[in-house]
C-alpha cells in the first residue's frame, strides 16, 4: 500500500510539474513512477515487491472476467433450458487467508461470482462458508476456490 501511495504521489507531482492536467498525463505519470518505484524496491525495505504487485493484479484481472464468464454462461444456460442442472448446497472452505483485509476480498470475489455466495466466517476466521449453485463436483469447486484463493493472496502478500 505504501508503494501505492507514493506512485499516485509522484503521478501528482509528474502532473503538477509538466502543467497538463489530462487523464493520459496522470496515467503517463504513473506509469514513470511505478518505473522510478521499481529501481528504489531494492534500496527502500518498504517498497520489496511492488514492482510484482501491478503483473499479478493484471493476470488476477484477466482469471476473474474469464471465471465471471464462465459462470454467467452456466448460470445462463440452466436459467433458459426447460432442465435444471443446478444441485444447490452449502460447503466449508478451509482457508489460507488470515487478515481481515485477505478475507473480506476472497469472499467479495467468491459473492461476485455467479452461482456462489459467501455466507459466514467462522469464529476462528480459519473457515468461511460458501453456498453453491452447482454442487456436482465438490472437489472441483473446492480446487477452482483455492485457485482464486492462490492468485488473490499472491497479489496481497
Amino acid at each position: 500500500m505504501i508503494g501505492f501511495f507514493w506512485n499516485v504521489c509522484l503521478a501528482l507531482a509528474w502532473v503538477a510539474l509538466s502543467g497538463s492536467f489530462t487523464a493520459w498525463n496522470l496515467f503517463a505519470g504513473l506509469f514513470f513512477g511505478y518505473l522510478a518505484l521499481m529501481v528504489l524496491q531494492k534500496h527502500v525495505p518498504a517498497l520489496k515487491g511492488y514492482s510484482r504487485r501491478l503483473p499479478r493484479l493484471i493476470s488476477f484481472s484477466l482469471f476473474f472476467i474469464k471465471e465471471l464468464v464462465k459462470a454467467n454462461f452456466r448460470v445462463a444456460y440452466d436459467v433458459a433450458t426447460p432442465v435444471w442442472y443446478m444441485k444447490p448446497g452449502v460447503i466449508a472452505f478451509e482457508m489460507e487467508a488470515h487478515t481481515d483485509a485477505e478475507i473480506m476480498f476472497l469472499s467479495s470475489f467468491i459473492s461476485l461470482t455467479p452461482g456462489t455466495l459467501s455466507l459466514d466466517v467462522s469464529d476462528d476466521r480459519r473457515v468461511l462458508y460458501i453456498h453453491a449453485m452447482f454442487l456436482q463436483d465438490e472437489e472441483q469447486l473446492r480446487k477452482d476456490l483455492k485457485e482464486l484463493e492462490f492468485r488473490i493472496l499472491k497479489i496481497m502478500r
